[in-house]
């Protein structure tokens, strides 16, 4: 499967305010099964603070992708993967409230605005 020989994405870097509420960019659509709420999702996905434009997590870097049910991720996450289809790649950023919680939280991203693209390799 071709589609899913891609590199590690780059991200650009982030001009303006951050936003308060998710931001939804498809950069692919994917033609494959859709996700849906309560999906289990294997990805691949590369995450970076919006302020400072530092990786902090990579499935590439691993060199593995992951497989999580949906209900056990962040809320931007959640929001942000149904509807995206097996073979797409998506950009989501996620502010604090939808990410690790405000400042303070208790992790070491909470009150960071978070941007991560996430490619979709299946869906069960």
């Amino acid at each position: 499967m071709s589609e899913f020989n891609r590199s590690k994405p780059e991200i650009d870097f982030h001009d303006g305010e951050a936003p308060t509420e998710l931001v939804i960019r498809d950069i692919e659509v994917g033609t494959g099964a859709e996700a849906q709420p309560g999906s289990t999702v294997d990805v691949h996905y590369l995450g970076v603070d919006l302020e400072t434009g530092e990786e902090f997590d990579s499935s590439w870097s691993r060199g593995q992708s992951i497989n999580f049910p949906l209900g056990s991720l962040i809320a931007g996450w959640q929001e942000g993967i149904p509807g995206m289809k097996v073979g797409g790649r998506r950009e989501l950023v996620c502010p604090p409230h939808l990410a690790y919680g405000p400042a303070g939280g208790g992790h070491r991203l909470s009150g960071r605005t978070l941007i991560f693209v996430i490619d979709l390799l299946g869906v069960s």
